[in-house]
């Protein structure tokens, strides 16, 4: 599935939550999420720009592959592939019988919401800071993903520039 979606650095995360509960966004989950990243024995994802993550919450573990981001879009844009897996701790060690190696860690306090469609996650990441992410993902029926994304983000006040970058790749540039 493509993923398109704008993240922004915010200060107040309570002023977009209050916009979101004024538009009648529907309040899914607030999480703490623990992802750890894998690098391939065969090819550095931090060239190919790619991502192979475990992600580990209270309700268990998703398996996520992420594609290259998509440079025709002015937003970050890539494709994603999720599977829940029974045992992070079973998948890891799968993982590094292969040869993946864990290279960085990501946590991180998140609140999801369901609004028009799209998911908007209001996050609090370690080492970094607040930060916003409206996500729609292609199988929803928009003619143009990334102006619905930057609609969004008008409506419930989100502003700045969008940041491509991933969290992991924020983190690593701090190191």
């Amino acid at each position: 599935m493509l993923e398109v979606e704008i993240k922004t650095r915010v200060e107040d995360l309570g002023m977009i939550r209050e916009r979101l509960l004024l538009n009648h966004a529907t309040p899914s989950a607030r999480v703490h999420e623990h992802d750890i990243y894998y690098n391939a024995p065969d090819r550095d994802f931090g060239t190919t720009d790619e991502a192979l993550r475990l992600r580990y919450t209270g309700d268990g573990c998703l398996l996520t592959y992420k594609g290259p981001k998509m440079r025709e879009y002015r937003l970050k844009a890539r494709e994603e592939l999720n599977t829940g897996v029974e045992s992070g701790s079973v998948m890891g060690a799968i993982l590094e019988r292969l040869g993946f190696m864990p290279v960085a860690e990501v946590e991180k306090q998140r609140e999801y919401y369901e609004y028009r469609g799209a998911l908007v996650s209001l996050d609090e990441v370690k080492g970094l800071g607040t930060f916003v992410e409206i996500e729609a993902r292609t199988s929803n029926a928009h003619e143009d993903p990334q102006e619905f994304v930057m609609e969004i983000a008008r409506e419930i006040g989100v502003e700045g520039e969008p940041i491509l970058s991933s969290y992991l790749e924020l983190l690593l540039v701090k190191r």
